[in-house]
């Protein structure tokens, strides 16, 4: 990659930091990555287009920062505790800014909706793979959607950003409240032999009463 492209990229990042996506133009990235406008157009063909490859660039590149940290979790505990770290450092950063407002745009921009999933799903394939490890032989493996709950749980950290900026106390209750689940989760975990396996038999007996066509 050229020296430009890349200072585009880092500009539009700091345009998203600065101006919000409302306030996103070729000027400001521009001014920001200090080169002329119209290199924006040459190289990505539209400030969308370069929002997203920057988005993505820079996902891509902190969850690889963070790719140690992951494969050392040990517990549901510690994955949340890692979250939170990761969770504080990318908001002082203002990479969790970045990634809310481009969720923000991508409401209504459809070009932006691809590439702001695309960063979404680095976060939650790298958390569903820690998850995968951890509840390895869990009785809650088998009743927990592990893709859906690591969607949720990727999802939960962008959205503390934006519930603390109006509730601050209310974003930590809701952090408290994850750790919380994975508490219980360790303690299903720490049952004897026999409590496990009446736990399994019951767990598979409520989904197979959900998965029974209700009749009449």
């Amino acid at each position: 990659m050229s020296d430009t492209k890349q200072r585009l990229l880092e500009g539009a990042l700091a345009a998203l930091r600065e101006h919000g996506v409302t306030g996103v133009s070729a000027r400001t990235i521009a001014a920001a990555a200090g080169v002329n406008q119209a290199l924006v157009f040459y190289h990505y063909g539209s400030v969308d287009e370069l929002l997203g490859t920057a988005c993505e660039q820079a996902t891509r590149q902190r969850v690889t920062a963070y790719a140690d940290r992951f494969a050392a979790v040990g517990s549901l505990r510690e994955l949340l505790s890692v979250g939170r770290e990761l969770h504080e450092a990318e908001l002082a950063a203002g990479n969790v800014s970045v990634l809310a407002q481009m969720l923000a745009a991508a409401q209504t921009g459809e070009r932006l909706a691809a590439p702001t999933a695309a960063a979404l799903r680095m976060w939650s394939d790298e958390i569903e793979s820690v998850l995968r490890r951890l509840l390895e032989g869990s009785p809650v493996a088998e009743v927990a959607d592990l893709p859906g709950l690591a969607k949720a749980v990727a999802a939960a950290f962008v959205g503390l950003e934006l519930y603390e900026g109006v509730d601050h106390d209310g974003g930590r209750q809701a952090m408290a409240a994850l750790d919380q689940l994975a508490v219980l989760v360790e303690v299903v975990d720490e049952l004897g032999p026999l409590a496990r396996r009446a736990l399994r038999a019951k767990i598979r007996s409520h989904l197979k009463d959900g998965s029974r066509e209700p009749q009449g």
